[in-house]
């Protein structure tokens, strides 16, 4: 039986911060972005996972949507809605990042120079307008090497977030330069584990059932270098947390503390 002094002792240590996690007023949290923020193969789920008891948090981020599209769909109603309809939140915080999706070739892309910086603003001044907090984030690095340098192909669109976020007056998660830094640091094939399924093998031999000969066909897989699985969920979820602590301190006191 441990020491009845011990166990006193232990809950003088647990009572202050149970006693803070019931004080905490509650706010909500809006995540608006793609897919690489959103469920099964973004690290925004994640990310809602490190908030307090006390934090509200809807991931709205769909996959394959831009600056534009994510609009034009109907999407952004629903975040206005969200604010205007109040609740019992002490504040709101819609976070938004787009980028991805927005490139040339893309099925729903935007201009650079003009649609994506007016696009960007406009969400920031409607989330204001309807009594929330806009953040917005630049997106995460892809995780293709090029020799032993990772390419960073959005870093023009992540410098338009940070200039918006200057003219705005908006606080930025520079998720852009953050995961890149890290993934640089890794290489390829460790940057590899982090998407959300392993690498295919290139070839995958096959037996024909009709005439009993071996064709070599290539195996379909969930493989790629822009999506994350758990690991990397994990991973550039603790980068957004960390950004977020430092951009919006008065979220700091509803961010778990990170495990070590």
């Amino acid at each position: 039986m441990k020491n009845p002094l011990f166990r006193l002792a232990a809950l003088a240590c647990v009572l202050p911060a149970m006693a803070h996690a019931a004080m905490q007023a509650p706010i909500r949290v809006i995540l608006v972005g793609d897919s690489t923020v959103a469920p099964n193969n973004g690290y925004g789920d994640a990310l809602c996972a490190r908030f307090t008891p006390a934090v509200t948090c809807i991931n709205l981020a769909a996959n394959g949507r831009s600056s534009s599209s994510f609009r034009a769909e109907g999407r952004w109603d629903k975040v206005i809605q969200l604010l205007k309809d109040g609740g019992n939140y002490s504040a709101s915080y819609v976070l938004v990042g787009f980028g991805h999706n927005d490139q040339p070739g893309k099925r729903n892309a935007t201009d650079l120079v003009t649609q994506f910086p007016a696009n960007m603003a406009r969400y920031a001044s409607e989330v204001r307008a309807a009594g929330g907090t806009p953040v917005l984030f630049t997106p995460l690095t892809r995780r293709t090497f090029i020799g032993p340098n990772l390419e960073n192909n959005l870093a023009p669109w992540a410098d338009a977030i940070r200039k918006v976020g200057a003219r705005e007056h908006v606080p930025v998660l520079d998720m852009n330069t953050e995961t890149y830094d890290v993934v640089q640091a890794m290489g390829q094939q460790e940057a590899d584990t982090l998407a959300v399924e392993p690498p295919p093998a290139k070839l995958d031999k096959v037996q024909s059932d009709v005439n009993k000969i071996e064709i070599v066909t290539e195996k379909k897989s969930a493989f790629d270098r822009t999506h994350v699985g758990a690991k990397g969920a994990h991973l550039f979820s603790g980068i957004a947390a960390r950004e977020l602590k430092a951009a919006v301190p008065a979220i700091a006191p509803y961010l778990k503390p990170e495990a070590k």
